[in-house]
């Protein structure tokens, strides 16, 4: 008998303390609710904030997601940022609207009739009105601030001669111009000319340099006044090379400033292949010049 007892296994039983009961997998299907919740919350909330032009977008999308893609062409709206100004609302972080020719086109015949109308308010504008030629080109709108001979003593009315300097002329008129361009999305080129007479000093500084500061005083005067950050897509110095009155390369009236709103479907691309860019020249105003 004590054999026996010496043989038996000893067994120890352990007995864990009780946790309250099974609680199963409800508690998940209660949090997938409430993060479905704060979702939706959140979202609303987010539309809320944003442009009228914004909810149309998300609006036209959810009612016809195939046919609103293809006509927005994959555009992306990043962000949800927007800028308002002026009555056009544009998208800061994405690409431009998409238009039809005809649209694009009257966009630029308003702007041009609202800088017309403008610059027919300014006191004393009628003496120089036939120098500024407003007109839809190929291109885009065409805006050109010409020279003229007022007098022997003073030959410029919108910069200091041989100089890129603006007068008190150039800048109010570029102060309005610029005003109105900024209401739109597009892309601004700036261009400079000169007419054929050549500089009398034997500096380096010839109508290359002059016509590319010029254009650029009028790019610094109008980001300063009115055109959005980026607007100014190309600068452009041509010196003589074309003549706005070619059978008269010496007239006044060749020394210009051009500045062209690209429409969408012009000649222009953006991409820069086609242009000839002039970069910003540093070169101090030359008053030795009959320009």
């Amino acid at each position: 008998m004590a054999e026996n007892d010496e043989q038996q296994p000893i067994i120890i039983i352990k007995k864990k303390g009780g946790h309250g009961g099974h609680h199963g997998g409800a508690w998940k299907v209660a949090y997938a609710d409430f993060v479905t919740a704060m979702m939706a919350f959140f979202l609303v909330m987010w539309i809320v904030a944003q442009s009228q032009q914004i909810k149309e977008a998300v609006s036209g999308y959810f009612n016809d997601p195939a046919g609103y893609g293809k006509k927005a062409g994959g555009a992306v709206l990043k962000g949800g940022q927007s800028m308002l100004k002026g009555g056009q609302s544009i998208l800061k972080n994405g690409p431009p609207p998409q238009r039809t020719p005809e649209q694009a086109r009257e966009i630029l015949k308003q702007a041009s009739d609202h800088i017309k109308d403008a610059l027919n308010g300014l006191t004393g504008f009628a003496a120089m009105k036939n120098l500024v030629e407003i007109e839809l080109t190929p291109e885009g709108l065409k805006i050109q601030l010409m020279e003229a001979m007022k007098s022997k003593e003073d030959s410029s009315y919108f910069f200091a001669s041989g100089s890129a300097v603006l007068s008190r002329w150039g800048e109010e008129i570029l102060t309005l111009i610029a005003k109105e361009l900024g209401k739109l999305d597009n892309k601004v080129v700036i261009e400079g000319h000169t007419d054929s007479r050549q500089f009398v000093s034997k500096t380096k500084y010839t109508n290359w340099e002059l016509s590319a500061d010029r254009a650029n005083s009028a790019r610094r005067l109008m980001e300063e006044n009115g055109l959005r950050p980026g607007q100014v897509w190309e600068i452009r110095g041509y010196a003589d090379k074309q003549p706005r009155f070619k059978d008269h390369p010496e007239d006044a009236r060749n020394r210009r400033i051009a500045i062209i709103v690209i429409t969408d479907d012009g000649p222009i691309k953006l991409d820069g292949s086609d242009l000839r860019s002039i970069s910003e020249s540093a070169s101090p105003d030359n008053p030795d010049s009959s320009k």
